[in-house]
Formats: structure tokens, sequence, C-alpha cells
């Protein structure tokens, strides 16, 4: 069977993902979250014409020609406006953020003052509108201020809160749920025998299913037997998720079950064994009953594969569940090779490399040089994944390439 491109398997993976219907959350819950529906002030701010600075209130003719003496009539601070007028020859006193007196056009700096009791004098002229923040300056009632298929970031937040909205519709977190397999797991902390493993992938996906969004649910560990691979298949097919994630399983040698077991609880497999390095045996599919079932990405067991084929398959899968209005897939940057780099076969690679410095803003990056996928320790050195396409000839230090960073 040939092997299927990378950017085929991803563009079957994105037709198949219908964006999830929405929900309302309160403002304090809504970081991380996609907008289901556009973000629209419920206010104009600032409210009112306001100070830029601590200073005076002042009719910018009065202050013309300076030295010029005013009298002090009052005092105005932020929640607290003075109530009256500012008629020629008075003036103010005002603080950041208290609203401009009915009269005044201008403020003064108070270091362009000098105060005796009720009398002020100013040293500077002022122009009309000179530190003055106007009304609506920022944004009005009714406008517009994001978007939906915006990711909600920390100082968004900010910026809803100020438009005096409490509850955001946002798009439902994906239920993520991730099955490992394989007679030779075990957990972390239990004391594994030299012939056992400890199951690492699940705390990298689930880590990038969250951070991508999600909700990620542990489904287990099962045994290398068929019986009980089709059981746990089918109760993580019928447990409500969005996305079921396997690990572990998806080649073809005869502990290999996930794909016999997929298959025989009536998942039909879209994509099994693409053109990449690390990560050759992805499967993917859905439930012949798509409507009712989950999405299923099945992930190779090695480590590095799986963490790798997470962050090429299945954080776009989330992203495109929730709507979000970026490109779902990989984003791909430009760097240059630090070393000479040697000519890449037929499936797409992608090896984990270093930064080691810039030129003109741009990474310089070295693969590392263990590119096995089982060697957890140089993933967690490495900063990005350095991209070679299929069957992209040698290159030279110095010459431009691909990236792609390991997180966002």
């Amino acid at each position: 069977m040939a092997l299927m491109p990378v950017d085929e398997a991803l563009a079957r993976l994105l037709a198949a993902a219908r964006p999830l219907e929405s929900e309302t959350v309160p403002l304090d819950g809504a970081q991380g979250r996609v907008l289901a529906a556009p973000v629209i002030s419920r206010r104009t701010t600032p409210g009112a014409d306001v100070s830029a600075m601590d200073g005076y209130a002042v009719r910018a003719q009065d202050v013309a020609d300076v030295p010029a003496t005013l009298a002090l009539i009052g005092e105005s601070a932020a929640g607290r406006p003075f109530p009256g007028d500012v008629a020629p020859g008075t003036t103010v006193r005002i603080f950041t953020g208290a609203v401009l007196p009915e009269g005044a056009d201008a403020v003064v700096i108070q270091e362009d003052t000098r105060r005796a009791g009720e009398a002020v004098t100013v040293t500077e002229a002022a122009t009309i509108g000179r530190h003055i923040r106007r009304a609506g300056g920022d944004f009005a009632t009714g406008e517009t201020l994001l978007e939906p298929g915006h990711r909600l970031r920390a100082r968004d937040l900010a910026l809803v809160a100020a438009a005096d909205i409490a509850e955001l519709r946002v798009a439902r977190r994906p239920r993520v749920g991730l099955l490992s397999t394989g007679d030779e797991l075990v957990r972390p902390g239990m004391g594994a025998a030299a012939h056992q493993v400890i199951v690492s992938n699940l705390y990298s996906v689930a880590a990038l299913a969250r951070d991508a969004g999600a909700e990620a649910i542990d489904l287990g560990i099962l045994p290398d037997d068929m019986d009980a691979t089709r059981a746990g298949v089918r109760a993580a097919l019928r447990a409500g998720l969005d996305v079921l994630v396997t690990t572990g399983g998806a080649s073809v040698g005869d502990h290999d079950l996930i794909a016999p077991a997929l298959t025989a609880e009536g998942v039909e497999l879209a994509v099994h064994r693409i053109a990449l390095r690390p990560g050759k045996p992805l499967m993917f599919g859905r439930p012949t009953d798509g409507a009712t079932g989950p999405l299923v990405l099945g992930l190779p067991g090695n480590p590095v594969s799986a963490h790798v084929c997470a962050l090429l398959f299945l954080v776009p899968l989330l992203r495109a569940l929730q709507g979000l209005a970026v490109p779902p897939g990989p984003q791909f940057q430009p760097a240059r090779l630090a070393v000479e780099v040697k000519a890449n076969e037929q499936r797409m690679d992608f090896q984990r490399a270093e930064i080691v410095g810039y030129e003109s803003g741009v990474p310089l990056v070295r693969p590392l040089p263990v590119q096995d996928s089982s060697m957890l320790r140089n993933l967690s050195r490495a900063d990005v994944l350095l991209v070679r396409r299929p069957h992209a000839p040698a290159a030279q230090a110095g010459e431009l390439c691909e990236i792609l960073p390991l997180e966002d």
C-alpha cells in the first residue's frame, strides 16, 4: 500500500471536522475559549472626555499667553466629577481619568503650574484638546470588538470587561478521550520492571489537547488482547466523545490490534500509514454511523512519534472543531540551517532541532544528533522541528529551511 502524503492526510482529517455547538460562559471562565459570536460593546469608552494627566482643567484661550493666573474653583477626580462649569479666568484641579468639566477644553499638567492658595499660575501655554482623552476614543456602544473564531487571550478579557460584558458565547470544548494500548505499559510512579515501559504519550498528548482548548479524558490502558481491545474501543465510541485518540498498536505487527479492532467496531479508516517520519503508522477514521460517534485518531506508540503526530494532526483537528478563524493546520516558519543536512527520501521528515543563534532575526537551527522516535530527552531539549519535504535535496549551512515550533 502506497504511503499517503502528509498534506492529503491532514486535508481528509480537517474535511471531517464540523464545528461544535456553542455555549455561554462567564467572563472569568473564558480564557482560551474560541468565540462563537461577535463581541459587541455595551458602552462607550471613555464614557466622557477625561483627563489623561494630573493637572488643571482650563480654557485654552485663557492660557494662550503665559504666565496666566486663574482662580481655582474646585476639583474633578475619577468617579467624582466637578459639578459646575469652568468660566473664563477660572480653573479646576483635575486628576488622571477624571471627567473634564463643562467649559474646559484643555488640561495643563501640574508641572507647568504654580499654586498659591486658590490662585494657579500657568507657565506653559495649552492648546485645545491637550491631555484629553475624548469620549469614545477607545470604542463606542454597538461597535464589534472581536469576531467569531477568535481565541480569547488574557488581554482580550480586559477589553470585554471594559465593554460591560459579563458572559460570552463560545465554542464548546471538544471532549477528547485518550486510550493507551500495550501489555508493556505501566503508570508513572509504580516502579516499572526492566521489561515494562512507563506510559508517557498520554501526558504529552493530553497537554497538547488541553493547550488547544479541549477537555482531555484518560480512558486507561488496554492489554494486547483482541477481545479486550474491542471492548475498550466499543466503550470509548459510546462515551460521548468528540475525538477518540489511541496511542500504540497502530502498526501491522502481530500485537498491533487497534486497526482491526476499530474496523471490527464499525470505524472506517480514511487514513492509515502516511509518508511521515516520525509517525508513519498514523490512522484516522470515523464510525460508519458518523453522526453518533467520535472522530478517531490513532497515534503511533513511540513517544516522539505520538507527540509529533498530535502536533501535526490532533491540534489542527481541535482548532477546526472549535471554529478557530486562523488556518488550523501547522504554520511553518522560515529559518536557516546552521549545519549541512543530507538529502531526504519519500517521507516528510520532522527532525528535532535546536536554535543556536539568529541571523537578521531569522533563527539558525541545527538538528539534534539522535532522531530515534523513542528518545524523549532530545524531544524535551529541542526548540523546533526542522521540516524536510519529501525528496528534498541536500542543503548547506546558511540555506533557508522551514521549522515548526514545538509549543504555541
